[in-house]
């Protein structure tokens, strides 16, 4: 039975995926956006009826997913006590989801680790935020890679940037979920061989 391998970034508003197949190669990346539900079980509702559609586009696979682990400590001026416990429940519904529809058990993975595991490293004075950083690589990693990707994008459509074509911010998510699959691959590649 082939592998498949995927890795996912899980917040409340948008959740990334990203898809490698059984050769461990870039295939695909999906997200699904939840900016708009409000009810947490409609979240959820929605993250399983995704999760659903990847394994019927790979059925007969197995599949092997790593998660981004729960932030776990305050940063100041974007994580409050509410924010933290909302996310970390809402990771925990998903990653039980994730084992019931991949039917394995997740691997969590830290995302200092994983980008430690792949050499991003992130220039903490750059004008760049670190979400910026983190896409601009995996961008270059898909071109170094040979892989297409087409980046979901939106015209803005009023401000000092109307008529300007820009990334829609779910590419941050499924870069996150790329960094994510690359890292667990990378890990289970160690593993074998240090055994």
């Amino acid at each position: 039975m082939e592998k498949i391998y995927i890795g996912l970034d899980i917040s409340t508003s948008i959740v990334g995926i990203s898809i490698f197949d059984y050769n461990k190669k870039f295939k695909d990346m999906k997200y699904v956006n939840l900016t708009k539900v409000k009810c947490f079980f409609e979240k959820s509702l929605q993250i399983k009826q995704k999760f659903l559609e990847v394994v019927e586009e790979y059925s007969d696979c197995e599949f092997i997913v790593g998660i981004e682990e729960n932030l776990q400590a305050f940063r100041p001026g974007l994580s409050s006590a509410k924010t933290l416990m909302t996310l970390s429940r809402f990771n925990g519904v998903v990653s039980y989801i994730s084992n019931e529809v991949f039917k394995t058990i997740p691997v969590f993975i830290n995302v200092n680790s994983a980008r430690k595991d792949l050499g991003i490293k992130i220039d903490r004075k750059s004008a760049d935020s670190t979400k910026d950083q983190v896409f601009n690589w995996v961008k270059n990693d898909l071109i170094v890679e040979n892989n297409a990707f087409n980046w979901p994008t939106k015209v803005m459509k009023s401000g000092k940037n109307k008529g300007r074509v820009k990334f829609e911010n779910c590419c941050y998510d499924m870069s996150d979920a790329y960094v994510i699959c690359k890292s667990l691959i990378y890990n289970l590649d160690q593993h074998v061989n240090n055994q």
